[in-house]
């Protein structure tokens, strides 16, 4: 059993930094007491995840809530998800859980919807594995559980759309003076597409005489794009780019 497939397993720990609201919602009356007993559950959680207990882990699920991972593959009752915890960590130890909360909100007093990415760490230092969620927290008896968590493949977030006006421009470029000076440019895409990179050199009569790098990218604050320009001779510049 992978790493991603229970990457958002702790996902009761995300109760940092809660900000979400919905005009719909219906609040707790007290919801920084709710807050706090999330939190204390998350904390719980996590520990337990970390000595690797699969019954205490599924114990934070309702009697009969249920895991569904980036696969497909669903574990309802808390029994099916006790058995699965078991298998995950007979083949895995010493994870350490990441978790990055996008948004929260109450719905009624005794239900949040959460949202958000996780990523599960291994201790031999390879890349983490890295999942969206989404979890349904709900209130029983006075006690949060967990009554659904829902997995998704993580997807980096890209500035594509904000890009893809340029893109008619990736490849290679050529241009000659009069003077017989060459400008030759290439455009290709950074990972994830979060940026154009050009690469910029001119030569005369096949002689260096100037290189550069540009990057060009959104600045999602300013709303526009931006790129910055590297030279070889430790030059370096800013602009910024309009229609």
């Amino acid at each position: 059993m992978r790493p991603r497939l229970f990457c958002s397993l702790a996902l009761p720990a995300l109760m940092f930094g809660l900000t979400a609201r919905s005009a719909l919602a219906e609040e707790p009356q007290d919801k920084a007491k709710e807050e706090a007993a999330l939190l204390k559950k998350a904390e719980a959680f996590v520990e337990a995840f970390h000595k690797g207990d699969a019954k205490a882990l599924a114990a934070f699920w309702a009697v009969d809530g249920d895991y569904t991972d980036q696969t497909g593959r669903q574990f309802k009752g808390r029994e099916a998800i006790e058995g699965a915890f078991k298998g995950f960590f007979s083949e895995n130890k010493g994870l350490k859980l990441r978790i990055n909360i996008a948004s929260l909100r109450f719905v009624t007093p005794d239900v949040a919807i959460e949202d958000g990415t996780t990523s599960v760490i291994p201790p031999d230092g390879a890349p983490p594995s890295r999942a969206r969620y989404t979890i349904v927290h709900v209130k029983k008896d006075g006690q949060w559980l967990l009554n659904c968590v829902r997995d998704a493949a993580f997807s980096p977030p890209t500035h594509y759309e904000h890009l893809r006006e340029l893109e008619w421009a990736i490849g290679a470029w050529a241009e000659e003076t009069d003077q017989g000076e060459v400008a030759r440019v290439s455009f290709e895409w950074s990972k994830n597409r979060n940026f154009i990179i050009s690469s910029i050199t001119t030569t005369f009569k096949d002689i260096s005489i100037g290189d550069a790098t540009q990057w060009i990218g959104w600045d999602p604050v300013a709303k526009h794009l931006r790129s910055w320009t590297f030279e070889i001779n430790g030059g370096f510049g800013e602009g910024t780019w309009a229609r």
